[in-house]
């Protein structure tokens, strides 16, 4: 067997299904298989997956063991060649994998290999290829002074060494992956893709980033963004720092006081609930005129079914966009919603034979499910 993608699931049933339906469409030529480990989720996700998938592998944790011990487990029964690390709120292109795997065949000091991920509003996600976070650097993001943390030498389209990726989506060999030990289980949630990525390039393999393969990440949709959040996540990171870095006493205190800071800033100014945008105009890109009746009748905006051909008027601004998943490909959509991005157009997906809608507003809020 070629591949092996392990998705941790936990409570976003809707999220998860999509995911699924994308990476099968992506794998149909390859040799491949789709394990999901979820980590105790109370609502009906495993439920779904017997439903709608009962060929896939299936491990239900009866407690929350975390991202690392997680995909750990789903590895320790992979059969491929190559693993694929993937979050259940992602969707990716269909030509994904082959684009991946071809990269991949052609290195060969081949670590660990990202893709270029983008958000539900269209934009690039910069953490699709960050440098090695060292204290200093981490302390300069910190205080607003980014360049550094983000491999910004590479453009976002192209390819090249990166030193470190999102656990978002991580293809590896899968003797490479037990070699380093995968994932450390010291983590919980947060920081175990870049003490992964620096084990890998510890080791001798180097990371590389695929700007031409497309994953739709929408980013917080197994999370919320606060301060509990952002505890963990610096907590995360002063362990990466103890595992693999000495550090000082001026360099502890001013991360210390960066993580104070940005903990109870952000628990006073930040909301859960995106801020409501001018939206003038509604489409949905579909032929199926029962859909697009089902859709208009829970969607509070007056909508228009088109075609593809709208797109050749590049002026739309402050518009809704609904797209069928069994109209236009993942591939496709991925290229509207980069193209439109930044001129206030808000973006849903239908995926194929589904009865909800997915979208997200903002990458670090909670995006929205729409079941008609």
């Amino acid at each position: 067997m070629i591949l092996s993608v392990i998705i941790v699931n936990y409570n976003v049933r809707y999220f998860l299904e999509q995911c699924i339906l994308s990476v099968q469409k992506a794998t149909r030529a390859i040799d491949s298989e789709i394990i999901i480990v979820d980590n105790n989720s109370t609502d009906d996700s495993c439920k779904m997956v017997k439903d709608n998938f009962p060929s896939l592998r299936l491990i239900e944790n009866k407690n929350n063991v975390g991202f690392s011990t997680a995909n750990n487990q789903g590895v320790a029964i992979a059969k491929g060649d190559y693993v694929c690390i993937l979050n259940p709120d992602t969707a990716v292109a269909e030509d994904v994998f082959t684009k991946s795997l071809d990269y991949a065949n052609s290195l060969k000091d081949l670590g660990a290999l990202g893709c270029y991920l983008m958000d539900g509003t269209g934009c690039f996600l910069p953490e699709s290829k960050r440098n090695l976070p060292t204290p200093l650097v981490s302390a300069l993001k910190l205080l607003g002074f980014s360049n550094k943390y983000y491999a910004a030498a590479i453009p976002d389209n192209e390819k090249g060494n990166v030193p470190v990726l999102v656990g978002a989506f991580m293809l590896l060999k899968r003797s490479v992956y037990k070699k380093v030990n995968g994932f450390d289980q010291d983590y919980f949630m947060y920081g175990e893709d870049i003490d992964l990525s620096y084990k890998l390039e510890k080791a001798g393999f180097k990371n590389y980033y695929l700007g031409t393969a497309l994953t739709l990440h929408y980013k917080g949709e197994s999370t919320t963004k606060n301060k509990i959040y952002l505890q963990r996540f610096y907590g995360a990171m002063a362990i990466f720092y103890e595992k693999h870095f000495t550090t000082n006493f001026l360099i502890d205190g001013v991360i210390k006081c960066m993580v104070w800071f940005q903990t109870h800033l952000f628990s006073h100014s930040s909301s859960d609930t995106p801020k409501a945008k001018n939206i003038q105009a509604g489409y949905v890109m579909t032929e199926d005129l029962a859909l697009f009746s089902k859709i208009s009748a829970v969607v509070d905006l007056p909508l228009k079914a088109c075609s593809k051909s709208i797109f050749q008027d590049s002026l739309h601004h402050n518009s809704l966009f609904i797209f069928d998943a069994a109209y236009m490909s993942y591939d496709q959509i991925f290229t509207v919603m980069k193209q439109l991005q930044g001129r206030g157009n808000h973006f849903r997906i239908r995926p194929q034979n589904c009865d909800f809608i997915l979208g997200s507003d903002q990458s670090d809020q909670k995006g929205s499910v729409l079941v008609f």
